[in-house]
């Protein structure tokens, strides 16, 4: 099964979720993407992944435009201005979902508050995309 997992800059959502899926099931075959990728993965993300154990370390952000003549069995945003952005996609694509989070790299206040910000949005991906994977694509595997 391949999924895209899309955001504005692949630089923390879509890559936390692309980690977590990667992590539920090795079947799977996880990208991510952004509509506009920023130049490298927000190291809070790298960090509060590291937490649990999923490493981001070698991760890079990459644009959508690179996936648009493949075949996914799932695009899903997980912004609600990536959900408006995508582009069409040549290739086939079965599904278009939207599961979308707050950006964590909008958080503000001291070091220790931006963190917890970006666990608690970690936290939120890692609840729905599990949810998710249980019941769309545990069965279809």
């Amino acid at each position: 099964m391949r999924i895209l997992v899309v955001c504005t800059g692949n630089s923390a959502r879509s890559q936390m979720a692309e980690g977590f899926l990667r992590s539920l099931d090795q079947r799977l075959e996880v990208h991510s993407a952004g509509t506009e990728p920023a130049a490298r993965v927000d190291p809070q993300a790298v960090a509060v992944m590291g937490e649990l154990g999923i490493d981001l370390t070698a991760s890079r952000p990459k644009s959508v435009e690179r996936f648009l003549g493949d075949r996914f069995d799932a695009v899903i945003t997980v912004c609600g201005e990536a959900e408006r952005a995508c582009p069409r996609f040549t290739g086939p694509v079965t599904r278009r979902i939207h599961l979308g989070f707050e950006d964590p790299a909008r958080a503000e206040g001291s070091e220790e508050e931006v963190r917890a910000a970006f666990r608690r949005v970690r936290d939120q991906i890692l609840e729905k995309f599990r949810e998710f994977y249980e019941s769309e694509m545990k069965g279809a595997l």
